[in-house]
């Protein structure tokens, strides 16, 4: 029995099956991650640490409420979870749409393709930053702020 060989880092290699479950074991982990997300609250202090931006600075990251948005969107509360981080409702399809390409690819042994056009990429760097900035703008925060 022969086994396929698909191309990994410099130097190393996998077998098909073992590429397989890659995307797999994505999917679990993530899944595993929002259950316990949705059972312990990031709203009672001592669950999960604090921003390291927030704490260190006082300025709301792009990232900041990520957690509790999450929480919201796991007890499916897309409005609250809006309230913790509007970036996250946008990120959150996205990224499922990649996974399941991802998964696509690996499944069908179709080559890897670009992660996405370079343009595409230095957009999404420059909404990230917009975002970050922003949401320390004491005007909008009632809308980019976290409601903490």
């Amino acid at each position: 029995m022969a086994v396929e060989v698909v191309a990994a880092a410099p130097g190393r290699t996998l077998s098909r099956a073992a590429s397989r479950t890659a995307p797999v074991a994505v999917a679990a982990g993530a899944v595993a991650a929002l259950g316990y997300l949705r059972v312990v609250s990031p709203y009672e202090t001592g669950n999960y640490p604090t921003c390291p931006t927030l704490a260190l600075t006082g300025l709301y990251c792009p990232g900041c409420g990520s957690l509790r948005a999450l929480h919201e969107l796991a007890n499916l509360d897309a409005a609250g979870a809006v309230a913790m981080n509007p970036l996250l409702l946008v990120a959150v399809p996205v990224l499922v749409v990649s996974w399941f390409l991802w998964a696509r690819r690996t499944w069908t042994g179709r080559r890897r393709q670009r992660l996405a056009p370079p343009w595409a990429l230095r957009l999404l760097l420059v909404v990230v930053v917009l975002h970050g900035v922003l949401r320390n703008v004491p005007a909008l925060a009632p809308w980019l702020a976290p409601g903490l």
